[in-house]
């Protein structure tokens, strides 16, 4: 007959703390190499978000694509990422007419049902403009209280300052959804 060794004080304790670390440890691989969580800061993406929304953001292997909200790296006086949305790409040209509010890229006029209205609000950058190579021109869904590409200060965005596409709104409840 055996004889069992006697338990360890402490011993499943120390199992269930390992376990609990080694999470930890994984959940913050994910969320660094994969997904990022960011919160919006101010109204230039109303309608699509609101100010304070949480936002799940893909960053492994991301490549920007006109139409996607992505969130820029937070490099510029802001100090905080910028959330916008890519409207063309290098090599783009895109032409804006202030007293119809369309804006064109490559001769078409974008489609816009994400905007809360018009585009009547220009800045300093002068159309009809080429995107250059390796930057993408990026816009907010609120054209008229939206600080971005059509300002010098903004400029067009190097794709390597882009953290990543926004994929959900999670907080607040009410906004819960995937974002568009």
């Amino acid at each position: 007959m055996e004889q069992s060794q006697p338990a360890v004080r402490g011993q499943g304790l120390l199992e269930w703390y390992e376990a609990l670390i080694s999470a930890a440890l994984a959940l913050v691989l994910v969320f660094s190499f994969f997904f990022r969580i960011i919160q919006v800061d101010g109204e230039s993406m109303v309608p699509t978000l609101e100010n304070g929304d949480k936002l799940v953001v893909w960053g492994a292997g991301y490549e920007p694509q006109r139409g996607d909200v992505v969130i820029v790296d937070s490099y510029t006086s802001y100090g905080r990422p910028l959330v916008k949305r890519v409207i063309a790409k290098g090599g783009d040209t895109v032409s804006i007419d202030y007293a119809t509010g369309t804006v064109e890229v490559n001769g078409k006029v974008l489609e816009e049902d994400y905007i809360a209205e018009p585009t009547y609000l220009g800045y300093d950058v002068e159309f009809p403009y080429t995107v250059p190579e390796g930057t993408v021109f990026v816009m907010g869904d609120n054209r008229n209280a939206s600080l971005d590409s059509r300002s010098s200060y903004v400029g067009c965005i190097a794709e390597q300052d882009i953290l990543g596409k926004v994929l959900l709104c999670f907080l607040p409840f009410s906004d819960f959804g995937v974002v568009k």
